[in-house]
């Protein structure tokens, strides 16, 4: 089984609802994020989205452009994230791995090779924020192939394509809170919970929902409604806050357990 579906049904027979963490891999270095995606999973996430470095990020706030550019500058590629999610297997990470990737990565390395090398290296799950439902037959049949799912992104604005979009989900329903990029926010979309309800009822697989989710009060106020919660920019900007600490091999540690903590206070809530 797939771990994402593991995960799942094993969180639902619990009744608790999944964290998802984003991290940008290689912020600062790539040694650092094996060593935080370790501290994540003791601090209690369920499964975790492994951002790949991105020149021209479409969906992402300026919080997460700034740790693209200190990744790009390290020179991570997508290759690099995804022999990072090998290397974290190998060393006793046990949690379901999703690359978020842009699709010009993809192409760069080809369909085939790359579903190949994320399966030999044990990720789970591939969300393409700029991959419409509409033009991924290709890669989601090859995805299938390999026991990969690709996870479908779906937002309030998307209305009548919803119910497309969930009955051609794999794995879980990414929705979209708010409107616009990535960033932490005070408030969401209007008729959010008509539009969870909506998705809900388009499809029986679990439903995650992330973009502008950054406190442990508003993980609390969802994690009644959706399986899973996602919280990206909050985590990046923790990370961008202790970069003095992360970068400095005598205070490295004392940065990641100053980030570590703000994960567990959100799984917490």
């Amino acid at each position: 089984m797939n771990r994402i579906d593991a995960t799942f049904a094993r969180l639902k027979e619990r009744n608790e609802t999944a964290l998802i963490p984003f991290m940008t891999i290689g912020d600062p270095s790539l040694d650092t994020s094996i060593e935080m995606i370790k501290a994540f999973e003791q601090a209690g996430a369920n499964l975790i989205e492994l951002g790949v470095p991105y020149s021209d990020p479409l969906a992402d706030g300026p919080v997460i452009q700034r740790a693209s550019e200190r990744a790009l500058a390290q020179g991570v590629s997508i290759l690099d994230v995804i022999a990072l999610a090998g290397r974290a297997r190998k060393e006793g990470v046990e949690m379901p791995f999703i690359l978020f990737t842009y699709y010009n990565p993809v192409l760069q390395v080809g369909l085939e090779t790359f579903l190949k090398l994320a399966s030999e290296n044990d990720i789970s799950g591939l969300i393409i924020p700029d991959l419409p439902i509409e033009e991924d037959d290709e890669l989601r049949t090859l995805a299938d192939t390999y026991h990969i799912h690709l996870i479908p992104l779906v937002a309030p604005t998307s209305e009548q394509r919803v119910k497309t979009i969930a009955s051609k989900g794999s794995g879980f329903i990414y929705c979209v809170s708010s409107l616009g990029v990535t960033g932490e926010r005070a408030q969401f979309a209007e008729g959010l919970n008509q539009f969870l309800d909506t998705v809900k009822q388009s499809s029986q697989l679990p439903i995650a929902i992330g973009f502008g989710i950054s406190s442990p009060e508003q993980v609390r106020q969802f994690s009644g409604v959706c399986d899973g919660v996602v919280v990206g920019s909050a985590i990046v900007r923790t990370i961008e806050n202790a970069l003095p600490l992360l970068t400095n091999p005598a205070t490295k540690e004392q940065g990641i357990a100053q980030v570590q903590s703000f994960v567990r206070e959100l799984k917490q809530a």
